[in-house]
């Protein structure tokens, strides 16, 4: 039998836990004039969703990474790079040469890939415009969508990136922007404050968990070829996961695998879940011995009591009893993906956080 859940990857067809709603309002929106910024913490399945429905689309999307990037010339070589995927070199060489710094490009003549790269430049955002205005003039034939991902890394590859990008897309009328950004804080600065360049530049779509019920009659379908305890272990997966889209999907990867090994047995859920601790304890034990004091002990409080995470017994006079302290090691952890703001502040991965809990009682 072929495993029904899958995680680590894009998902699609019957590996996608229905979202009818966000599916539904995405594809609208995508085939109106407007632009989309989607947040949501890491793994929560943006990627996945967004990829479902720009393919639906049929229309030509181009697809970058920004935290990938190592600067803005890096963004205009990597961009073109993904033009170069989607039409024939012959239209585009004659396209480019009419660039204000023309790049260099080589290709294999085996495999057609195309390397670009672009000089040394005193303005590279020169190069970058060229690239989004020869974008906007190929969308003239069929309207693109250009998918820039984690968009709150602009920042990070020039200071002054943001005023400059907005100048030059906002002029664009061939092109659907969807600009999706995992860390809740500073894709609110971009979006929603009124000084940044981007202040409302399109429709702010923030994703949230699936529902209980959705996910539970997912994993219940997925369950029932190899176990009629199917209701139970999804109530089990989901109390853990708390309905975390790609931690809900890795436990149930691997108790499916369990179950068509084995018949079902009561502590099944516990024992996948230390075997999975197990298997990442180095990783765990990296990330810790690589985090300040701090934040160390604001981790500890969260994984004893999510409500209360910085009760005295984590806290001395010197350090975290500040709330200035706290907040700023929440906004840290919170930027680095280690936990994220549902309500109040959570561990992004379960599995660390059980792992953290462990480790406590054990000493």
């Amino acid at each position: 039998m072929s495993n029904p859940f899958k995680f680590g990857t894009v998902v699609s067809d019957v590996f996608f836990t229905d979202r009818r709603y966000e599916y539904t309002s995405l594809t609208q929106l995508i085939a109106s004039e407007n632009h989309l910024i989607m947040i949501a913490p890491r793994r929560y399945g943006k990627t996945s969703l967004v990829h479902k429905v720009v393919t639906a689309s049929q229309r030509p999307v181009l697809w970058l990474d920004l935290q990938l990037l190592t600067g803005v010339a890096d963004f205009a070589s990597q961009l073109l790079k993904q033009v170069f995927k989607k039409y024939p070199f012959e239209k585009l060489k004659f396209l480019v040469r009419n660039f204000r710094i023309v790049p260099t490009l080589t290709i294999d003549p085996q495999s057609n890939h195309v390397e670009i790269s672009f000089q040394p430049s005193v303005d590279s955002f020169v190069q970058l415009e060229d690239v989004l205005n020869l974008i906007e003039s190929l969308g003239a034939d069929s309207k693109i969508i250009v998918v820039l991902d984690e968009f709150q890394e602009v920042m990070q590859l020039d200071k002054n990136l943001d005023k400059k990008l907005r100048a030059t897309i906002q002029l664009h009328k061939n092109i659907n922007y969807v600009l999706l950004g995992s860390v809740e804080s500073m894709m609110i600065d971009i979006f929603e404050k009124k000084k940044s360049p981007f202040y409302h530049f399109g429709v702010l779509f923030s994703l949230k968990k699936i529902p209980y019920p959705d996910f539970k009659n997912f994993l219940m379908d997925g369950f029932a070829s190899v176990t009629e305890q199917n209701e139970l272990i999804s109530e089990q997966v989901l109390a853990f996961s708390q309905c975390h889209s790609y931690y809900t999907q890795q436990l149930a990867f691997h108790v499916w695998m369990k179950l068509e090994r084995n018949a079902y047995f009561d502590n099944i859920i516990n024992e996948t879940i230390i075997e999975t601790i197990q298997l990442h304890d180095n990783d765990f034990e990296r990330l810790w011995n690589n985090m300040n004091n701090t934040d160390k002990k604001i981790l500890i409080g969260l994984s004893v009591d999510a409500q209360n995470p910085l009760k005295e017994q984590f806290a001395t006079k010197n350090d975290i009893k500040a709330t200035s302290t706290v907040f700023s090691g929440l906004k840290r952890l919170s930027r680095a993906g280690i936990v994220y703001k549902s309500g109040q502040y959570e561990f992004d991965d379960p599995f660390f956080k059980e792992w953290l809990f462990s480790k406590r009682i054990d000493i």
